[in-house]
This record gives C-alpha cells, sequence and structure tokens, in this order.
C-alpha cells in the first residue's frame, strides 16, 4: 500500500490517494489548496489510522 501525493486543475489542485499494491485505489483524500497542506494529511492520515475505531453506521440502534 502507498500515498500519492497528485495534483489537478482547479482552484484546490492539490489531493492524495491510498493504492493498494494491486494497483486498485482504496481511498482519496479532499483537494488542498497548499501542497504542504495535503502532505500534512498524509502524515496525520500515516501516523493515526492504526488506531482509529471502526463503527458499522448502517446498524440499526
Amino acid at each position: 500500500m502507498q500515498f500519492e501525493l497528485r495534483e489537478a486543475s482547479g482552484v484546490q489542485p492539490w489531493y492524495w490517494l491510498i493504492r493498494a499494491s494491486n494497483g486498485q485505489v482504496l481511498a482519496t483524500s479532499e483537494t488542498y489548496y497548499n501542497r504542504d497542506d495535503a502532505i500534512s494529511a498524509v502524515n496525520s492520515v500515516q501516523k493515526n489510522a492504526a488506531n482509529a475505531p471502526f463503527y458499522d453506521m448502517t446498524k440499526a440502534a
């Protein structure tokens, strides 16, 4: 699995994605005005994702 920083056209051109080892895109970020903000978000996900809880919001209460 890897993170990729990408640039697109538009007002907020920076975004990142997570790609699986088979090449499939697993997740895509929101867009950012600044490259450094996008990189900071990648760093945050890398640091915090392992401890993030999972909630199945499709189950009835």
